[in-house]
């Protein structure tokens, strides 16, 4: 038998050797970072070495606040951002959508998932607002205009919050974010850890505790120590993979999903028509590979994606939908797995439907 197929790294993926390694050390220190002590002196100096690496890897010149995860650092900017107003994109992640609350703004997006940066400018014309959008949407792979949005943003006398978990750890976002929510176990790095990135504290209101006083409780500090020794390891470029299964699903009479649109180069989102998403998942399960039906976060539910839903998609075509995503690992030849299995799947939903 074939060894089982992992194609699902947009919802986790495994650790790199250096970030384990790098916990265990970790482990070793077991010191509070808050203790005045030699010992915890020592663990304090490893967690600000982490820190710095963090804040390194993305060009970062504020602060970095280590969190839990992208969710917890949403819900830490768009609950305590110091603009009133909140407006998100129709696409954005749950948790961004569940730390707006009932009183955000929806800015649409075009039938590729790119957000209406008209619509955002007619929003902003109001009053300022803290801007909340995912620069790599974790279902279709979209990438939005970030750029241009921040100098929409700006010049609104806004701020601009992004949710950077699903892409590689980059400088690009250094010029134009103001809040950037991160996770490490989406970069090869432990569960439980990630950051918000602070261009300026004067934006964010403090509750207390640790972490400048925006986050309390005890600093996680192997998994801090795993976090930044996964960003030190590079990630590979795998839009030429993407592409191939992309052409692939084309030519087997799949539709690929946002295929105008700029997209992460390791995550595709294909519908199979004619087959609930449901279905293939067992399918390909059985087949020994594993890839998911949209965001991790919200597959387990039953509700259409309001992903696909903004994008002008009908409900049962949504439901059709499944993500492939690679990781470190992924190579040409588990993509024509992926392929053979795809047409399996699709010769039988013909012939269901014959």
């Amino acid at each position: 038998m074939l060894p089982r197929l992992y194609l699902d790294h947009a919802a986790t993926t495994p650790m790199t050797a250096g970030a384990i390694a790098a916990v265990a050390r970790g482990q070793a220190i077991w010191a509070n970072p808050s203790s005045p002590h030699a010992e915890g002196r020592a663990a304090r100096a490893a967690l600000e070495e982490a820190r710095g690496a963090v804040a390194a890897a993305y060009g970062w010149r504020g602060e970095t606040l280590l969190t839990s995860g992208a969710s917890e650092s949403l819900g830490l900017a768009l609950g305590r951002g110091l603009i009133e107003r909140r407006i998100i994109s129709a696409v954005e992640h749950d948790a961004a959508i569940r730390a707006g609350g009932d009183a955000v703004v929806v800015a649409p997006v075009d039938a590729n998932g790119v957000v209406d940066l008209d619509a955002l400018a007619a929003l902003l014309s109001g009053a300022p607002a803290l801007v909340c959008l995912q620069w790599c949407n974790s279902e279709t792979g979209v990438r939005q205009p970030i750029a241009a949005a921040a100098a929409i943003v700006r010049a609104a006398g806004g701020l601009l919050l992004v949710d950077a978990a699903q892409m590689p750890a980059s400088t690009e976002l250094a010029d134009h974010a103001d809040f950037v929510a991160l996770s490490a176990h989406k970069r090869g790095g432990p569960p439980g850890v990630g950051a918000l990135l602070v261009r300026d504290l004067a934006t964010l209101r403090p509750t207390g505790g640790q972490e400048r006083g925006y986050r309390p409780g005890t600093e996680n500090l192997p998994a801090a120590l795993g976090y930044a020794a996964a960003l030190a390891e590079p990630e590979p470029d795998h839009q030429a993979l993407r592409a191939r299964l992309d052409d692939a699903i084309r030519r087997s009479g799949g539709i690929v999903v946002g295929e105008n649109a700029p997209r992460h180069p390791a995550i595709g989102s294909y519908r199979l028509p004619g087959l609930a998403a449901t279905a293939q998942l067992i399918r390909f399960d059985i087949a020994g590979i594993a890839v998911s039906a949209g965001s991790a976060c919200a597959s387990g539910s039953m509700k259409p994606s309001h992903v696909l839903r903004a994008m002008g998609w009908r409900e049962e075509e949504t439901r059709e939908v499944v993500r492939v995503s690679f990781g470190r690992t992924t190579g040409d030849g588990d993509v024509d797995r992926f392929v053979s299995a795809w047409r399996d799947v699709a010769r039988q939903a013909r012939r269901l439907a014959a």
